[in-house]
């Protein structure tokens, strides 16, 4: 039961917790909630909401899916991928829109959970996930360009359509907000790596471009007043929601649910790595579930698990979920207590985060070794998912990039090679093995790979014309396994040769793929006297027998 198992975590987890552990998660939890302050704000605008709700999910989600998490160092909050496929949400349902399938995503993510069906979202191929998150990153990209250039152009359906046309609608950069985002920009570019870990680029760059805003009061966009509370003005209310149009939400909360899934796995993936200690998968999609159904009715955006605020938790020595707790405590002090400072923060600064965050969230060393190494199927999977992110409905891109790494690499598995050859008598006496007759008539076919529908087809080829052989024996340990198809292609092989007086014999056949054989009766219609552990055994036993016609299929694989 999850219960039991969350409370085993607690066990191992702070079994033996003292003193220096706490002071280890206090420190790591403040600089988390460093770098987790502007990236809230920043993706909260990002998402089409405000930075207020941006701010309270990332301070709900450390309290909530902290504590139901699957890991001591999951750190959860508002993300950039999230965010682009929001904005979509906003743009055609208003904020009801994001609260309406964060809360469904919340519900489908906690019965994945329950049913411990966390395992399937591996199945999703790491090209189409890795074109997935480019795409994002385009997208979030592009979608901060208004921003950084202080104008406001006209909306379009996707993406790659707003990149275009900023090529084509006339517009003046108001250079202050440029000048703000660059700021912020260079800060994070620049700031030396051995002092981020401490005092985030981010933050850094924002703080002055704040205090210069302050200072200078340039005519730019701010992000506005900071509710100074958790319960937003603006928040799911079911009562006034209009229940008729739920089947809309569906197919988006579909794409958060499985967005979510993902994310939070990957970075469980990540710092598992990192720290040794195994995520469990379906206790994170429960903490994942239960949290996001909660965070909609305080007005807050759908979360996931983060690797950058994962990774910084790690970094500074973090020991257990106090970690997320303490940084979400961190957030709601500096609600109550910088909320005035933060209202000055300009939208621009908040660009120029998200622009580099944009760049860096793309998986760089797996498209340069698929790239580098020509893996041509990767390459096209990922090319095709990221274009079609910034294409098409986000849902459709991952469906469609899923199908068509489905598709090549059901191609792959579907050839199943098939050599026939005749019997030499000669290299049979060299080994050792004696037969009665010549072998004239017996032949030996050696099978490789799974006899499956697809590859139906081609066994039925290769057995098209069996001429005057009389003893077939199909070689099966390079066959891991067959489906129904292929054992109708195996009982009209067998019923052909009976026909003509012939037997089909089998070797190697291996012990999956000889349970399919009973369920379907052919081991009992061929005979278990026609199986043997090896080709040699099959041909002496043919000749024995005294066939007058040999047939014998060899596997390359004894």
């Amino acid at each position: 039961m999850p219960r039991r198992s969350l409370a085993r975590l607690y066990r191992d987890e702070f079994g033996g917790y003292s003193l220096s552990k706490f002071q280890m998660d206090l420190l790591a939890g403040l600089t988390v909630a460093a770098v987790a302050l502007p990236l809230a704000l920043a993706f909260g605008v990002a998402s089409g909401a405000t930075a207020a709700a941006g701010l309270v999910t990332a301070i709900l989600a450390g309290f909530v899916i902290g504590a139901f998490s699957g890991a001591p160092y999951q750190i959860s909050g508002p993300t950039g991928a999230m965010s682009a496929v929001l904005i979509v949400l906003v743009q055609r349902y208003g904020l009801q829109g994001i609260w309406v399938a964060g809360f469904i995503s919340g519900l489908l993510l906690l019965i994945i959970g329950l049913l411990k069906l966390g395992r399937f979202i591996a199945f999703i191929p790491s090209a189409v996930i890795t074109g997935f998150t480019s795409g994002i990153a385009l997208i979030i990209f592009i979608g901060q360009i208004d921003n950084f250039l202080g104008v406001k152009t006209p909306s379009a359906d996707a993406a790659l359509f707003k990149l275009i046309g900023y090529f084509k609608a006339g517009y003046s950069p108001d250079w202050h907000a440029v000048a703000f985002a660059l700021i912020v920009i260079l800060s994070m570019l620049l700031w030396p790596k051995k002092f981020n870990a401490r005092f985030p680029a981010s933050l850094l760059g924002i703080i002055i471009a704040t205090l210069l805003n302050v200072i200078l009061n340039w005519p730019v966009k701010e992000i506005g007043a900071i509710p100074q509370t958790l319960l937003l003005a603006d928040r799911f209310n079911p009562l006034l929601f209009d229940w008729k149009t739920l089947p809309e939400f569906i197919a988006p909360a579909l794409t958060i649910t499985a967005l979510s899934a993902i994310e939070s796995l990957l970075c469980g993936a990540v710092a598992s790595n990192m720290t040794g200690i195994r995520l469990q998968a379906n206790q994170e999609l429960i903490g994942q579930g239960i949290g996001n159904m909660l965070i909609p009715f305080f007005g807050g955006v759908p979360a996931t698990a983060a690797i950058a605020r994962t990774s910084v938790g790690i970094k500074s020595g973090g020991q257990t979920r106090l970690v997320s707790i303490i940084h979400a405590v961190g957030l709601l002090l500096s609600m109550f207590l910088l909320a005035p400072v933060m209202a000055r923060i300009p939208l621009a600064a908040l660009a120029g985060v998200l622009m580099v965050t944009a760049v860096r969230m793309n998986e760089w060393t797996a498209i340069r070794f698929m790239f580098s190494k020509l893996f041509k199927t990767d390459i096209l999977a990922f090319s095709i998912t990221m274009l079609a992110t910034i294409t098409l409905d986000l849902t459709q891109a991952i469906l469609i990039g899923s199908f068509m790494a489905g598709a090549v690499f059901l191609n792959k598995i579907a050839s199943i090679e098939i050599e026939v050859q005749d019997v030499d008598p000669d290299k049979l006496k060299a080994r050792g093995i004696q037969t009665a007759g010549t072998c004239q008539h017996v032949r030996v076919a050696f099978l490789t790979g799974p006899l499956f529908f697809a590859a139906s087809g081609q066994f039925n080829e290769a057995f098209a014309n069996l001429g005057q052989t009389h003893a077939l024996i199909l070689s099966m340990r390079g066959v891991p396994l067959i489906d129904t198809s292929g054992l109708e292609c195996l009982r009209h092989l067998h019923e052909r040769l009976h026909s003509q007086g012939g037997t089909l014999m089998f070797a190697g056949v291996h012990e999956n793929a000889r349970g399919m054989l009973e369920r379907g009766g052919l081991l009992e219609d061929i005979g278990v006297e026609n199986f043997f552990w090896s080709s040699d055994q099959a041909i002496v036993e043919a000749e024995r027998r005294g066939c007058q016609f040999c047939a014998v299929t060899l596997s390359t694989k004894k």
